[in-house]
């Protein structure tokens, strides 16, 4: 009899409290990327080269997911070594300084059958704000090569760069005040 008793309240413990999975960045099919308006009539793009990132989660839909990323901010790349180089200094983002971004999610909300609204703060250049993040669950599949379960996700959303005193002297016409941010990423199950 206590040894069902046992049982019982083992079984119920584990299935009220879920199981976490882990799901890791996949570098060979990941991107971080951003964009910035340059003098209002082009778009300047750029990616963080090394970005690390994981979601954890019980419920298979990803409705209770935390996700935290990492990139290295003197990674960015824009095509032009001269432009990568002017970046990370310290009219910039100031990579000696400051040599992280980083971003942790305090909510990770369905609003549609692929869509969430992903809540956290967002941490670089020595401030953190606050940031709502717009994802789009690609669905998962089965990689024929490694066997392993992977899921694909891409997130969009956009701060603004005096938010982190990213180039506070230079003027809005010259470079614009919204950044756009996007990841597209798989994650590969653990």
């Amino acid at each position: 009899m206590k040894s069902t008793l046992i049982s019982a309240a083992l079984i119920t413990l584990f299935s009220t409290a879920g199981f976490s999975q882990t799901w890791n960045w996949d570098k060979a099919h990941s991107q971080l990327n951003f964009g910035i308006s340059h003098m209002g009539v082009g778009e300047i793009d750029g990616t963080f080269s090394s970005a690390s990132a994981k979601i954890t989660a019980s419920k298979d839909d990803f409705s209770d997911a935390v996700v935290e990323l990492s990139a290295d901010i003197s990674s960015i790349n824009t095509g032009v070594e001269q432009r990568n180089n002017h970046l990370k200094s310290a009219d910039f983002f100031d990579a000696a300084k400051y040599p992280t971004l980083t971003f942790k999610s305090t909510s990770f909300k369905k609003t549609g059958a692929k869509t969430y609204e992903v809540a956290g703060d967002l941490s670089f250049h020595g401030v953190t704000k606050p940031v709502v993040l717009t994802a789009t669950f690609n669905g998962t599949a089965v990689n024929p090569q490694s066997k392993k379960t992977i899921a694909g996700f891409k997130v969009t959303g956009t701060i603004k760069r005096i938010d982190f005193g990213i180039a506070p002297s230079f003027p809005n016409a010259f470079l614009g005040e919204d950044v756009a941010l996007n990841a597209n990423a798989e994650f590969v199950k653990d």
